[in-house]
């Protein structure tokens, strides 16, 4: 995508939520309106509790969040580690990387898709203790 465009549009035009099965889980940001759609495919849609009105959060919530956020890091930790390793997704990209017209996915998403399949045979990054 180029330019500025939001999470939900990239999400969506992206098809990811076609492959959502019944009952899987998303975990997403307090800006990420996505719950209703996300809800039509039989996934549950979660975001971390935060305190608006509230002058402290409830033990359920306190630990909902607490589990929430522990995956999360892991995520970034990943994300992190793929642009770290794989030198190909950093600095700039011709233009040409970014759409083909001739087949359903551009160049640079093959490439990410093949980075994050490598990624999958290292080690984890995730401590499996």
């Amino acid at each position: 995508f180029c330019g500025r465009v939001s999470d939900k549009h990239v999400v969506i035009e992206s098809n990811i939520l076609d492959k959502l099965q019944h009952g899987e889980l998303i975990l997403a940001d307090r800006g990420f309106p996505l719950e209703e759609v996300v809800a039509t495919r039989g996934a549950k849609f979660k975001v971390p509790a935060f305190m608006k009105d509230k002058k402290q959060l409830s033990e359920q919530e306190t630990e909902e969040t607490r589990r929430i956020a522990n995956v999360r890091i892991h995520v970034d930790r990943v994300i992190g580690a793929i642009r770290t390793r794989f030198k190909i997704l950093k600095g700039p990209k011709n233009i040409n990387f970014l759409k083909n017209v001739e087949v359903d996915k551009s160049f640079v998403d093959k490439i990410v898709k093949v980075c994050c399949i490598f990624s999958n045979l290292l080690p984890s990054v995730v401590p499996l203790d």
